[in-house]
């Protein structure tokens, strides 16, 4: 196996994650929660198209230190997929805040990958203008979409985009599915068989692959938003903090880029051999960078 890939005989089964959670009521909708750890609430938020495993196998290290949430969001991996639904980031934020709510968290840290980066700056909007009732501490974005005229969607996504988005969904294959996913992995670090089997499952389940054209619609969203969920970056009034893979050909080295150009003084950590997925392409890597920025922000630094 190529050095840095996630599988192995540590890393969490699909089942047994699933097994070690529980389905919650939010807004009316059944969100599956995963929970553990102790510590300081730390909120993860995963991207698209995948689901809270995403975190599998950084979660053992971060819950030594921190009680971690993590939801699959509406849409996504066995949480409600309804047919027909317009998802929104706004709804995906109510969720998430719905959830703390319910679990008893009034103050935590963020740590979001992808979609999820989208979710945290609507987050981050909120806290900026003093209307969350959860108290954000610090965040930290991996590789995602954070300035959208940096997004660089793979060619399946701008299709499913297209008006052809609901056929080519149900065409799209597993072979289809899994040769895009190593396309945006490092050519070190693919995703494991087992992952990709896993994604796909979880892509299906609920007849979820029908919903991928709506939740793509975050793409557009975030261009008709960029002026909020990027000046939430430029105006944080809470530490933030980007961990990038800069081998990922949808925000790799050139959404790092973009980021020191905007913020300039905010914390940045470039894994230069590393693609879209960094939690599972170098979980250690990560978790040490994670770390190095949470003592960095605990010291006063930007």
């Amino acid at each position: 196996m190529p050095t840095g890939a996630a599988a192995g005989p540590d890393v969490a089964t699909l089942e047994s994650w699933y097994a070690s959670g529980r389905s919650l009521e939010a807004l009316g909708r059944r969100l599956f929660v995963r929970e553990g750890g102790g510590g300081t609430p730390l909120l993860l938020i995963h991207g698209f198209p995948t689901s809270s495993w995403d975190w599998e196998a950084v979660w053992p290290e971060l819950a030594h230190d921190h009680r971690l949430i993590a939801p699959d969001l509406l849409g996504f991996g066995r949480s409600d997929k309804p047919p027909g639904h317009r998802y929104s980031i706004g709804e995906q934020t109510d969720l998430c805040v719905e959830v703390l709510r319910q679990l008893g968290f009034d103050e935590c840290h963020v740590l979001a990958h992808d979609y999820g980066n989208t979710v945290g700056q609507e987050l981050l909007a909120r806290a900026n203008e003093g209307r969350l009732a959860t108290r954000l501490h610090s965040m930290v974005f991996l590789n995602g979409g954070l300035f959208p005229e940096c997004h660089r969607p793979v060619l399946l996504q701008r299709l499913l985009l297209g008006p052809l988005g609901p056929l080519l969904a149900r065409l799209t294959s597993r072979r289809r599915f899994a040769a895009n996913l190593v396309r945006v992995f490092g050519p070190q670090t693919p995703p494991s068989a087992e992952q990709v089997d896993g994604f796909w499952h979880l892509l299906n389940e609920n007849h979820g692959i029908a919903a991928l054209p709506r939740l793509l619609r975050y793409i557009p969203e975030r261009h008709a938003r960029r002026e909020r969920w990027v000046g939430a970056l430029m105006q944080a009034r809470l530490p933030v903090g980007f961990i990038n893979g800069n081998l990922d050909p949808i925000s790799g080295a050139h959404m790092a880029a973009r980021w020191r150009e905007l913020l300039p003084a905010a914390a940045l950590v470039e894994l230069a051999d590393i693609g879209h997925y960094p939690q599972l392409e170098a979980p250690q890597r990560v978790l040490e960078a994670y770390r190095a920025l949470r003592a960095r922000f605990s010291t006063g630094g930007a």
